[in-house]
């Protein structure tokens, strides 16, 4: 079964600091509630062909994945995709001017459940939105601080 959840949110800051801050791992646990540890399996910092380790919790399990950098269009488009964990999942930023002049980011988590995950997928989804529009949320938080001006 499919899951495919999308999310955005406006963010008052230009584009190409947004896109730097979210695609460095090294940031994840900053703003991804559910993401707990971080290990560079390459040399920094990312690019395409990059492997990045990550610990998180979700919907009360740990996981361990290792995600793949497939795409890095720096200020428009970054694409993970798992290599090694539970769920095969893709994971893609993108990024766009506003009219304002900060940035819109959109935030895509697609995969292909099996197994046990297959009958959680409904739920998964679900879950997975709530978390993304908190993350994104933490994110803007983080990013509109006064003390980023």
């Amino acid at each position: 079964m499919p899951v495919d959840v999308q999310t955005e949110i406006e963010i008052d800051r230009p584009r190409s600091e947004v896109a730097a801050y979210a695609s460095d791992p090294d940031n994840a646990t900053t703003w991804y509630e559910n993401i707990k540890a971080v290990e560079w399996k390459s040399p920094k910092p990312a690019g395409v062909g990059s492997r990045i380790a990550f610990v998180a919790r979700f919907l009360g399990r740990g996981l361990a994945y290792t995600y793949e950098v497939k795409v890095m269009i720096p200020g428009e488009r970054f694409v993970m995709s798992t290599i090694e964990g539970p769920f095969p999942m893709e994971t893609t930023y993108t990024w766009e001017d506003t009219a304002s002049g900060g940035t819109r980011m959109t935030l895509r988590n697609q995969g292909e459940a099996s197994g046990f995950s297959k009958v959680a997928a409904p739920m998964m989804a679900v879950a997975m939105r709530r978390a993304n529009r908190k993350d994104l949320a933490r994110l803007k938080t983080i990013l509109e601080a006064p003390t980023r001006s």
